[in-house]
């Protein structure tokens, strides 16, 4: 699946970023959330192959610390948005992340979004992402940095 790191110290411009990303999915219908800042978009779509709509899981996101006080980011249907801990996701949260990665892979999403409040560690964190098991599961994409 394909994953992607964003980072930056600010968690409205990660989350913002992130909303660019799934609004810009091809084939995937965006809707705006009530809340969310004008121009950000969320997926909320999604469907089989015979057209009819199902309970699919298109997207994931995993966001380090508390969401910012407007997010564009909220679960649907096909996006599961979930909240860890803020600290180091390769020292301290590697735990936590490994569960929670875990358990979002059971459902297969096709693109999976990882928001890092720190960038100290990503070389290291990028590594084991490409360690087995994930090596196997994940495809990394270039990080982006808001």
């Amino acid at each position: 699946m394909a994953t992607t790191l964003v980072t930056g110290a600010s968690a409205s411009a990660r989350e913002q970023a992130i909303a660019a990303l799934l609004a810009r999915l091809p084939g995937q219908a965006a809707t705006h959330h009530p809340d969310a800042p004008a121009g950000a978009h969320i997926d909320s779509s999604s469907s089989s192959s015979s057209g009819a709509a199902t309970a699919r899981l298109e997207s994931a996101v995993i966001l380090e610390g508390m969401a910012a006080s407007s997010t564009p980011l909220v679960s649907t249907s096909s996006l599961q948005v979930v909240r860890i801990a803020p600290g180091c996701l390769c020292c301290d949260g590697n735990l936590v992340l490994r569960v929670t990665l875990n358990r979002l892979l059971r459902q297969r999403p096709r693109h999976l979004y990882i928001g890092l409040a720190r960038s100290e560690h990503l070389d290291q964190l990028r590594s084991w992402l490409q360690d087995a098991p994930y090596d196997q599961l994940l495809a990394l994409n270039p990080d982006i940095q808001t």
